[in-house]
């Protein structure tokens, strides 16, 4: 069968590959362990893949970026999580990035988007709280316009780089009378900031390297000039607008995963041996992975047309959500099938397909559940 090739692919591409491929195995592959047992990775690896050039890739040069686009994000996270590498919180950072790219003032944008770059601010973003998921219009957290100030109150929950994050977007109740037009995004500088504090780093299924925490806010000052914007009431339509962006990301994540997965159980069934011969040649084998090797391939070619999509601007929220339902639902299916081919083993924690099994069952659930992504595409019908 002949090697499929993206179409967004590009000669310049190939070679920041092979560079992403370079820094993972070097780089990322050896700490995997460790970063799993202390549950967040070092802040010291986040500025080292900013001085090699790996953060910020789409973000404009002018203001200390990569230059590039989309597929230079997809790569570098195609060469991570089609390893296995769940637990450094890209996608977050980059999101936080684009929110002030795309909608901070030229100051907010000249101030924070090189420092994120060099890999020297960590960026995370707050929207969920104890009783808040999907539903952005019930958020609490109060910000109390006081002189140059707001002073913060509330908590959240499952935050992605939450206890490495050192840029916080802050989704906040400015108006309480004014549903979603009552939202507001501000920017918090987190390092010895008064009465911000980092729960515990929770303690989840999968991706334990990536630290997921509980975040409080008690009486905690943030200057007015960090109102992402300059004008309140702007944070849901702000948050809505990125959207695509976000759930593209995880469909990326999802395909580079299965794609691993399949070629880690191939390796695995060839050299295996039952009834005296390789698992790969039992029929039902074959057959499975050939099942699950389809699925991938569909899902591979949507995506890479999303990527397109996405790098040119063009991606709308229903196709974004057909690419993050799909891709994340074929996930679980893919998996099933190589952790069921691996046997026995496959339930430990010491091989590649366990700790992916475990990792992908929450890319049906964050940036969005699957029910939420069908009620997206339901309404553009």
């Amino acid at each position: 069968m002949s090697t499929y090739q993206s179409p967004w692919m590009t000669e310049e591409l190939a070679i920041f590959r092979e560079a992403a491929s370079r820094f993972v195995e070097a780089e990322m592959v050896p700490k995997d362990s460790q970063w799993r047992q202390q549950h967040h990775l070092d802040k010291e690896f986040w500025r080292l893949a900013g001085s090699q050039g790996f953060l910020c890739t789409d973000i404009p040069e002018c203001y200390g970026g990569g230059g590039g686009d989309f597929r230079h994000e997809a790569v570098f996270f195609e060469e991570q999580w089609r390893r296995g590498l769940s637990g450094m919180g890209q996608g977050v950072h980059s999101i936080t990035a684009h929110y002030i790219l795309n909608h901070g003032t030229e100051e907010q944008k000249q101030r924070w988007l090189p420092a994120m770059a060099r890999g020297e601010l960590i960026g995370a973003i707050a929207m969920t709280e104890p009783g808040t998921g999907s539903d952005l219009k019930a958020i609490r957290t109060r910000a109390v316009r006081a002189g140059d100030h707001y002073v913060v109150n509330g908590a959240k929950i499952f935050i992605t780089n939450g206890y490495v994050g050192e840029l916080l977007a802050l989704v906040v109740r400015t108006d309480p009378e004014a549903g979603a037009r009552g939202l507001s995004i501000l920017m918090l500088e987190t390092r010895d900031l008064p009465g911000f504090r980092v729960g515990r780093i929770l303690d989840k299924m999968g991706q334990k390297s990536q630290d997921t925490c509980e975040l409080f806010f008690d009486e905690v000052r943030v200057p007015v000039a960090n109102l992402l914007g300059g004008r309140e009431g702007q944070g849901f339509a702000q948050l809505m607008a990125d959207l695509p962006y976000e759930r593209t990301q995880v469909g990326v994540q999802s395909v580079a995963m299965m794609e691993g997965a399949i070629a880690e159980t191939v390796a695995y069934v060839k050299q295996r041996q039952a009834f005296g011969a390789p698992l790969l040649e039992l029929q039902n084998t074959r057959f499975r992975l050939a099942e699950a090797q389809t699925l991938t391939r569909v899902s591979r070619v949507f995506l890479d047309h999303c990527i397109a999509e996405v790098a040119a601007g063009r991606l709308d929220n229903a196709t974004a959500a057909m690419c993050k339902y799909w891709t994340s639902e074929r996930l679980q299916s893919v998996l099933d099938t190589c952790l069921q081919m691996h046997g026995g083993y496959g339930y430990m924690d010491e091989y590649l397909i366990c700790r992916m099994y475990a990792d992908a069952r929450v890319a049906r659930i964050y940036a969005g559940t699957s029910e939420i992504m069908l009620e997206v595409v339901a309404r553009s019908l």
